[in-house]
């Protein structure tokens, strides 16, 4: 395993000897911006269903209004 120097100013921050990457170690900021990230998927999924049936409603409408004129 490679050492993990903290980074100057950052009490969260660590770089990995190895690679020279930055690591955040910060575990509570990770999963609140997982939890933001699933309940943003959520609506978004919401919101595409929504779309969906509306439009299906829209084409059963039309489906409707040109049996009725014809």
């Amino acid at each position: 395993m490679s050492k993990m120097i903290p980074v100057e100013g950052h009490k969260d921050l660590f770089r990995d000897e190895n690679t020279n990457a930055i690591v955040n170690q910060d575990t509570v900021a990770y999963e609140n911006y997982i939890a933001l990230r699933n309940r943003n998927k959520s609506k978004q999924e919401q919101l595409d269903d929504m779309k969906n049936e509306i439009n299906e409603l829209k084409s059963l409408l039309n489906d409707l209004a040109s049996k009725i004129t014809s």
